[in-house]
């Protein structure tokens, strides 16, 4: 039963994704993998004590940052990483009642200037051009209007990662998101998956929302970003 798949795995959510679900499009060098800069800026290794001194510059552009989960290695001089936050990491065991509302569609490539108009303004930083390659992506649209969408990212056999749970501001108010969390949430569970997210500690009104819907805090997990300075 997909609430029966070890859990250890989310201790370390990139590289997992990158080594199983997603390897098909991982850029690797040794223990140091990342996505496409133009599909997310996550990168992963497989461990803290990983030697970074060739694969980092062989993986990162000047100037350039990625973003990692978790337990980080040492990097070598050119590099700056820096903590952001702590997120909390939250799972879904179970399936959750259906919350009444208007049609979700699955969203493809002719959504996609909608898709990245929505999250430029309410979700930005973490969202690429072609995010959307990651996993599968639905909506609600209202008055020829993209309203709320969610998606999947990161994951494994046994493990799905939720995100882009975002809500247009002129249609907040409609439980829009409560109603595709309990969607994808069931959908994936029936799949023989365990949905789980990640959501920013001091972002209490995502929390709760999580709570509501089914989700349970796993763990705390910390957010880093690493930039190639020279």
């Amino acid at each position: 039963m997909a609430d029966q798949a070890p859990d250890n795995v989310l201790d370390n959510p990139i590289w997992e994704s990158l080594r199983t679900r997603h390897r098909g499009i991982a850029r690797t060098h040794g223990d140091v993998a990342r996505y496409p800069a133009h599909i997310a800026p996550f990168l992963g290794v497989t461990h803290t004590d990983v030697d970074t001194r060739e694969a980092l510059p062989a993986l990162m552009e000047p100037g350039e940052t990625t973003l990692l989960l978790g337990e980080v290695p040492a990097v070598p001089e050119g590099f700056e990483l820096k903590k952001l936050a702590m997120l909390a990491q939250m799972v879904c065991p179970h399936p959750v009642d259906e919350v009444d509302g208007p049609e979700i569609i699955e969203l493809g490539e002719a959504h996609r200037g909608d898709v990245l108009e929505l999250t430029a303004l309410v979700y930005p930083h973490y969202f690429r051009p072609y995010t959307m390659q990651l996993g599968r992506y639905f909506g609600i649209y209202q008055d020829g209007r993209l309203a709320a969408i969610i998606g999947e990212r990161m994951g494994t056999d046994d493990w799905q990662e939720v995100s882009a749970v975002c809500t247009h501001p002129d249609f907040l108010g409609r439980s829009y998101a409560r109603r595709m969390l309990a969607m994808l949430g069931n959908d994936i569970l029936a799949r023989r998956r365990t949905p789980y997210l990640h959501v920013a500690q001091e972002n209490q009104r995502a929390v709760d929302l999580y709570l509501r819907g089914g989700f349970s805090i796993r763990r705390d997990i910390a957010f880093w970003s690493l930039q190639r300075t020279d």
